[in-house]
């Protein structure tokens, strides 16, 4: 239990300080503009966040975090989530779709509303149905930083589908990278000096040398 503790301590009361001084700068938002139901996005410097609207200055959004994990203390859970329970929630796959203010949720960034409304296909559903879903999905959930993040959790909310269209980018860009001939060319060097290095001319040795550049240039 000792490193349970020590690093509830470390990344819950450590945190407290700096916590409480960003949460004096944040900026105020006018609740008026929102109506239940509303998809909200949050772009931040690598990725944008999501959250459903739920009235009365609350949001229901999807955020990876660790503590719930180390601690059962509902006071320190209710907390805002700080990068590094975000960060380390992320690497365990533990995450937890709850309810924060407008302020804790966008951390002073600008707020778009219902933008998805113009890339997805399909139509929103009404707005009580919208929160209705994000209520009922309420509690800890497994993460999955390319397969269930918030903007799956908002699709399904709001429009009946569970996608992503940051992941479909990210998994584009890497394709591209991966699936080059370039990254052919090199897996073959990489794989021929392993084969002279460790002397293996054999069958075994020769074979993957051959095969995984020809897979990847063929997907090229």
């Amino acid at each position: 239990m000792f490193p349970l503790q020590f690093l509830y301590n470390f990344f819950y009361i450590a945190v407290v300080t700096d916590f409480e001084e960003k949460k004096k700068k944040a900026v105020q938002y006018d609740i008026s503009m929102y109506k239940r139901g509303d998809l909200l996005e949050v772009p931040r410097t690598l990725f944008t966040h999501f959250g459903i609207y739920l009235g009365n200055n609350r949001v229901a959004h999807l955020i990876p975090d660790i503590l719930p994990v180390l601690t059962t203390d509902e006071k320190a859970i209710e907390k805002m989530v700080t990068n590094n329970r975000l960060i380390l929630g992320v690497i365990a796959k533990k995450a937890s779709v709850r309810v924060d203010s407008l302020e804790d949720f966008a951390y002073g960034a600008e707020i778009l509303v219902n933008h998805m409304d113009k890339v997805c296909s399909r139509s929103p559903f009404e707005g009580e149905e919208v929160a209705r879903r994000a209520e009922k999905l309420l509690g800890s959930v497994v993460y999955s930083l390319l397969w269930y993040n918030c903007e799956h959790y908002v699709m399904y909310c709001r429009y009946g589908t569970s996608m992503s269209f940051q992941t479909y980018q990210f998994c584009k860009v890497v394709r591209k990278i991966v699936c080059s001939k370039t990254s052919s060319l090199l897996s073959f060097l990489l794989c021929l000096f392993i084969v002279i290095y460790m002397g293996s001319v054999s069958i075994f040795g020769i074979l993957p040398t051959l095969i995984i550049p020809f897979t990847i240039w063929m997907a090229s």
